[in-house]
């Protein structure tokens, strides 16, 4: 799975999935949709677009033309489109994405406000240091004493953030991209007292909405599943897919299949047995979806909390080295001028 292939960002997939939506439900021919988005669509979105309005124009089923287009669009929306087309309620589908692909960016907007201002102090820090570091090199003398001094220090202390923005971002695209080598990280990251247990409700919230949405729509269980676990990104549920699937292929029910599979909350395997018992399953979940989203916005500000109290740490520890780098200097310098 390549990390630099061009994907769609979240706010034009919402708003596609809005517009295509309506439009179907409208009974608009499928046609003349694909050609209005291709339209007024700009840049790769539009060459990805093309490809799926000509594809559907030859007389491609809409599973096949989304096909044509390789990850460009989330495996979720192309399974969700073609249980859509089986079904005959594409419309109804699109709708629920839209949904949920806004509550995703709310999500997102709600983290990026709480940590933005953590984010701005780290920045000034950083860049104080590396004023500093530009500073020695006019006064001639190493204030800090890490061996950067003048342009060529700050050119060195540029390329060292920049290699650690790199790293950072490399292994977030990885872990949202699903790349397998990141699932060691995931499942340490997923262990850590105040971060693994909100990440784990956001799972949850992805995994009983994604199976409210898969059973309600009619598609087969195994199959709904896997596109289910697949959809939290989470290692953890990850690893559970083949115990679950196997014990589905058994026999044994869904209830006993994520009991056997263990680490869920005792709520969520309720919420199973008494769908399965009472033949409501999709809706059972529907409503546990709606209850995790909102438990989803709770963990989001108590890990929002928690970043931003680490940006704290970082920059205390910045200015604490930085305090006693300076004392240190000035104390030698004194030390060293009244021993002459």
């Amino acid at each position: 799975m390549s990390l630099f292939s061009p994907r769609i960002e979240l706010k034009p997939l919402a708003d596609l999935c809005h517009r295509l939506g309506m439009a179907f439900e409208a009974g608009i021919d499928a046609r003349t949709i694909w050609a209005r988005e291709a339209e007024r669509a700009r840049g790769r979105f539009r060459e990805h677009l093309a490809t799926v309005s000509d594809a559907v124009n030859h007389g491609e089923s809409l599973t096949d033309a989304l096909r044509e287009t390789g990850d460009f669009f989330p495996t979720l929306f192309r399974e969700m489109v073609a249980l859509g087309e089986q079904t005959g309620h594409v419309d109804r589908v699109l709708a629920q994405l839209s949904d949920h692909y806004q509550n995703q960016i709310s999500l997102r907007r709600s983290f990026w406000s709480s940590i933005t201002w953590p984010l701005v102090q780290l920045t000034i820090a950083v860049g104080v240091v590396g004023l500093l570091i530009w500073v020695q090199g006019m006064i001639g003398i190493d204030i800090l004493r890490v061996g950067l001094v003048g342009e060529r220090g700050l050119q060195i202390y540029g390329i060292f953030l920049a290699v650690v923005g790199a790293v950072i971002f490399l292994a977030v695209r990885a872990v949202t991209r699903g790349a397998v080598w990141t699932a060691p990280i995931q499942r340490m990251v997923l262990q850590l007292p105040g971060i693994g247990p909100p990440l784990q409700t956001v799972a949850l919230a992805r995994l009983a909405w994604a199976m409210h949405v898969t059973l309600d729509g009619g598609m087969e269980v195994r199959r709904a599943l896997r596109l289910s676990l697949r959809s939290t990104h989470n290692a953890r549920y990850l690893d559970q897919l083949p115990t679950i699937v196997s014990e589905i292929s058994a026999g044994n029910s869904i209830h006993e299949a994520f009991c056997r599979a263990g680490g869920y909350p005792v709520e969520f395997l309720d919420t199973l047995a008494v769908g399965e018992q009472s033949g409501k399953i999709a809706e059972s979940m529907g409503v546990l979806a709606r209850q995790f989203q909102e438990r989803a916005r709770l963990a989001l500000a108590t890990l929002t909390t928690l970043a931003g109290w680490a940006v704290w740490a970082v920059i205390a520890a910045l200015l604490i080295a930085l305090i006693f780098r300076v004392f240190s200097f000035y104390l030698n310098a004194i030390t060293g001028a009244m021993q002459m």
